[in-house]
């Protein structure tokens, strides 16, 4: 039966996992924009989108993985695409063997990419929430280590060393812009950031997993679909993730035109190939959806590249 206690991820947590997974992943760079929207605030992009596997991901992977030591039964997890290809990434990097269950609305260009990582894929029909209950019943069967995409203590303080080192690269920064699937990204960062910064989450409006709990005061389900739905298509925000909501700020919603705008201002502006739904936090900013003070400092964290480039 699970524990109806929820542990908290904290920041000793998040200064943990960014030792275990030193070396294993990229301390990713932050570009500096400058004023270049030309109202009055300087903008950076954290872009994690140039770590190994194409996301942020790897960074929860190799936090839980290392956590979990040698596995003889593997390890199995669920994914829209990004996560599979972290736990791919960082299984064949320890040695261990890893079970991917994708949905099949997953696009193509994530999950073609796992097999050859070494995991095994199995394609599930439906989405995020019908590949999590396989891969559960996997692990039940087989004594495969089960790994969440987002709601995995492990896994959000991996997450979180994203935000411990934004602020470490822009120093006064008082805005972090951060998309939100399942929470976990946002969770962590705002975990460590808590009240240093602004923590502003962006949704698409057909993924609002994290709006509508807010508007709801607690973790709802929600019907998930659009063009960021492999990425942010949780149909409920986490729970670990949820007890961070307290240091969340604002949360916007986008629809997929404004965020598809923003995916080629990142290109033709920056020539930074962005997945749509790593280009959320940008199209909050293009259409004043948040509107910094002047002279403030504002990051948006670009969180994946994994997507066809076809401009």
């Amino acid at each position: 039966m699970r524990n109806s206690i929820i542990p908290q991820v904290t920041r000793d947590d998040i200064r943990s996992a960014a030792e275990r997974i030193t070396g294993h992943v990229r301390k990713t760079p932050v570009l500096a924009l400058g004023d270049i929207l030309d109202r009055g605030f300087d903008l950076w992009l954290k872009l994690d989108s140039l770590q190994p596997a194409g996301s942020f991901k790897v960074r929860g992977a190799f936090s839980a993985m290392l956590t979990a030591g040698h596995q003889e039964g593997g390890f199995v997890a669920a994914s829209g695409g990004n996560f599979g290809l972290a736990v791919a990434y960082a299984a064949r990097s320890l040695g261990e063997n890893a079970t991917v269950f994708v949905p099949e609305s997953s696009p193509a260009e994530k999950t073609s990419n796992i097999a050859p990582l070494g995991a095994e894929v199995v394609v599930v029909p439906g989405y995020y929430a019908e590949a999590l209950a396989a891969s559960r019943a996997f692990a039940r069967d087989t004594g495969a280590v089960q790994l969440h995409a987002y709601d995995q203590a492990e896994v959000m303080a991996g997450q979180g060393t994203c935000g411990m080192e934004i602020m470490a690269q822009v120093s006064g920064a008082s805005s972090v812009l951060v998309a939100v699937g399942g929470g976990g990204l946002i969770g962590g960062v705002a975990t460590w950031v808590q009240t240093r910064a602004r923590v502003i989450a962006v949704e698409p409006e057909l993924c609002p997993t994290l709006h509508e709990a807010r508007r709801s005061g607690e973790p709802v389900d929600v019907e998930v679909g659009g063009v960021a739905a492999s990425s942010l298509g949780a149909a409920r925000i986490g729970e670990l993730p949820w007890a961070a909501n307290k240091w969340i700020d604002e949360s916007l919603l986008l629809s997929d035109e404004e965020i598809l705008e923003a995916q080629r201002w990142l290109w033709e502006k920056c020539r930074i190939v962005a997945e749509p739904a790593a280009s959320a936090t940008i199209a909050a900013l293009l259409t004043e959806s948040y509107q910094p003070s002047p002279g403030e400092k504002v990051v948006a964290l670009i969180s994946g590249a994994n997507v066809t480039v076809s401009f």
